[in-house]
């Protein structure tokens, strides 16, 4: 048999793809269930989308966990005696390639809420309509998503408070209960059946490098939920010293390498109070679905008539931990080295930055972008407007964190502050930037007469 007539019988061979993208699991993952459920020769897809990989910096951690993770997979699917094809490029132009070289009977693939997702699906949908592919898109990262919680009026909440109610009115074991990807795993397309070397695909797994990222040597958070951190995750929650205090799992939740409904009904079993973090993702993710706006300006539109300032010097004392408030400076620190920050700091940095500073949120937001390992547009945005007071949910305006007290009360042995402040309580220490009475009374001034 020449190659030739070889290659012409794999174009022939039908193909379903699923197209990971913030779902990095082969086990209860809604598309991928759905793909092989339906479908015969389902060859999982990963693509490097160069849209967002010019935006971030070579060395950018969450590219080396993506990296580390499709290895991971690469390694279970040929234990499957499958694989996954894994491209770099464009997604529509991927397409493209791809339906050039096989014969794409449909792609499958779950939601992504965040504009730009939005845009990009779109635009791969409208390729793949002219090729008569289908494209079908599954709830997998959320409990509950767009118009599923409305209000008896039929809107969409704005208020967390009745959202939970409402979510946990709802939510029954049909919502939580796992997809059984394993039942047909017999359905991906397998190895003997095709060699897709022969039709131009890279066997192995793209590296870094040749993507234009250092390998780097990262120890990630592990993905495995403890049930003793659960249990006692209402008391250490606020404490960044505790080192059992959070379950770290954001990364986790961010790249889809654990199941929402999975970790729901752990929270359900081991901790109301964890269980409510889940929900407050759900709410911002719905927030952002129904007004995109709140992207890059505030949900409240009065709250850009204040008179923000901008001082490029505060700004990188604040970015580097130079603020002279060691809480601050320790979240800050923490946050550039490892690409982590303890969501009691995160308020407390946010807090400094919008009202002490009074720079407008969006600054703190893209930075936050840029550094945090488990970044997530929806929840960093609700979180910093809610933090600033600009936001659907908002704190008072005219609450201000007392950087100084929030240390007293959260680290009050300084275990934190001491571990990434070394020259705490030393000579060394840095003077305060701003001090908090005159910055409070500043914020509080601008605040009412910008929305007087």
């Amino acid at each position: 048999m020449t190659q030739k007539t070889t290659q012409t019988q794999l174009i022939r061979q039908e193909i379903t793809l699923f197209w990971f993208r913030r779902d990095l699991r082969l086990y209860d993952n809604a598309g991928l269930y759905h793909a092989l459920k339906e479908n015969k020769n389902v060859l999982p897809l990963f693509i490097f989308d160069t849209t967002i990989l010019k935006t971030l910096p070579q060395d950018d951690k969450r590219v080396v966990f993506i990296h580390k993770t499709l290895s991971e997979i690469k390694k279970q699917l040929r234990d499957l005696n499958t694989d996954i094809l894994v491209e770099y490029g464009n997604p529509v132009e991927v397409f493209k390639k791809i339906s050039e070289r096989l014969k794409i009977k449909s792609v499958y693939t779950n939601h992504d809420y965040e504009p730009q997702a939005l845009v990009r699906d779109q635009q791969v949908m409208s390729y793949l309509k002219t090729k008569s592919i289908d494209f079908k898109t599954y709830k997998d990262q959320t409990i509950f998503e767009k118009d599923e919680i409305k209000t008896d009026a039929g809107k969409p909440y704005t208020v967390y408070t009745p959202y939970k109610k409402k979510w946990l009115s709802l939510v029954n074991q049909f919502y939580l209960k796992s997809y059984p990807v394993d039942l047909y795993e017999m359905n991906y397309l397998h190895l003997k059946k095709i060699d897709l070397s022969q039709l131009g695909f890279k066997s192995e797994l793209l590296t870094l490098p040749e993507i234009g990222f250092q390998d780097l040597n990262i120890k990630f958070p592990g993905a495995s939920l403890s049930k003793k951190v659960l249990e006692s995750y209402s008391t250490l929650r606020d404490y960044p010293g505790e080192e059992q205090g959070t379950t770290k799992l954001g990364l986790h939740l961010r790249f889809g390498t654990v199941s929402v409904r999975e970790l729901a009904r752990e929270g359900q079993k081991h901790s109301d109070i964890w269980l409510s973090e889940l929900i407050w993702r759900d709410f911002f993710m719905q927030i952002l679905w129904h007004y995109p706006h709140v992207e890059k300006s505030s949900f409240r539109p009065q709250y850009e008539n204040i008179n923000w300032r901008y001082d490029l010097a505060e700004f990188e004392r604040w970015k580097l931990g130079q603020t002279g408030y060691p809480l601050v400076d320790a979240g800050m620190r923490e946050l550039n080295k490892t690409g982590h920050m303890h969501n009691r700091v995160r308020m407390v940095v946010a807090s400094f930055l919008t009202k002490h500073l009074l720079h407008h949120w969006l600054h703190g937001e893209r930075y936050f972008a840029e550094k945090l390992l488990d970044y997530d547009l929806s929840a960093n945005n609700g979180n910093w407007q809610w933090a600033a007071g600009t936001g659907c949910d908002a704190a008072p305006y005219f609450r201000v964190f007392n950087p100084e007290s929030q240390l007293e009360k959260f680290d009050p042995k300084f275990i934190y502050v001491k571990k990434w402040v070394p020259e705490y309580g030393t000579f060394s220490q840095l003077k305060p930037m701003v001090d908090h009475t005159f910055a409070r009374n500043r914020a509080l001034t601008e605040f009412k007469k910008g929305l007087s």
